[in-house]
């Protein structure tokens, strides 16, 4: 199932990081209406170049090693990543212990240059590289009642200091539902710029869902359930009326304590001004069709 999605970058497919920052652009898909000029969505996708290294990686939110936006820089290196597994459990064909090093042997490798959109109003765009979800659950082999995908983070108090917290039921859990993890923009990141993905950043592993807010991209990920029945999630079990099961982006509906209309654009400068946010994170044309005949104000 790989390279069903086509990356439409202007350059050649894998290029130094000095070079994605001079040189790489990315040709997005039109995305829904947010008010915006069909000229004007489709230039503000083409003018997109990704973040530096040091942006993604020092801006981060993982709570398991602290809530400022520095702290799982600066705590995370006492993760062990090595060696590392993945349960894969559920309504599934080949349930197990999948070994990291044994899932990477049988998954293509792709990069994707990504819009990244968090909650809070800001974003980053992110060359990520990893492999599609799907391929991941082929290999386990998805038994015909399965609807739902649930994923876990790892939880290791001697290694996340932020866990001492009662910030949210620990361990952090995420959902998808099955036809959104079967997507081909949904990947399991393992990389930025070519490079290992770092500790802060929810290596070794981590779901990058583009057109959902960033806390469903959850990091560091030790299981996968293939269920029937919708999953708890983390950020909707500690508040259901701010943070919904399907956390699309949505200009059009408000978080309860600010606008979701607008973001901040992270390495854009103190200055900088506030830029239109986009319906699906500008991933209309791919994924609206998922949520045909949805109210999405209210399935939010």
């Amino acid at each position: 199932m790989a390279h069903r999605w086509k990356n439409t970058l202007n350059d050649m497919d894998v290029t130094p990081e000095a070079a994605f920052l001079n040189r790489r652009q990315m040709i997005a898909g039109v995305a829904a209406g947010v008010g915006l000029s069909l000229a004007a969505q489709r230039a503000r996708a083409e003018a997109l170049e990704p973040n530096e290294w040091g942006d993604i990686t020092t801006y981060n939110n993982y709570y398991e090693f602290g809530t400022d936006k520095g702290d799982p820089a600066r705590n995370a290196r006492m993760l062990t990543v090595r060696p590392w597994t993945v349960t894969i459990d559920g309504l599934v064909d080949r349930p197990g212990d999948y070994a990291f090093d044994e899932i990477m042997a049988q998954m293509t490798i792709e990069e994707r240059l990504y819009r990244f959109r968090c909650v809070e109003a800001w974003s980053m765009v992110v060359p990520w590289n990893g492999f599609e979800l799907a391929d991941l659950l082929s290999l386990a082999g998805v038994q015909s009642g399965a609807k739902y995908v649930a994923f876990e983070t790892l939880l290791r108090p001697d290694e996340m200091p932020g866990v001492r917290y009662p910030v949210l039921d620990w361990p952090y859990v995420e959902g998808l539902r099955l036809d959104e993890a079967m997507h081909p923009l949904t990947i399991m990141a393992t990389g930025i710029y070519g490079r290992d993905i770092p500790n802060q950043n929810g290596a070794p592993l981590r779901l990058v869902v583009p057109w959902k807010y960033g806390f469903k991209s959850i990091k560091s990920v030790v299981r996968i359930t293939l269920t029937e029945k919708e999953p708890p999630t983390s950020w909707n079990k500690a508040n259901a009326r701010e943070y919904g099961f399907y956390s699309n982006v949505n200009p059009q509906v408000d978080h309860p304590r600010w606008s979701q209309a607008t973001e901040r654009q992270i390495g854009g400068g103190l200055f900088s001004a506030r830029v239109p946010t986009l319906m699906f994170n500008g991933y209309g044309e791919e994924v609206a069709g998922l949520y045909a005949g949805m109210d999405l104000k209210r399935n939010f």
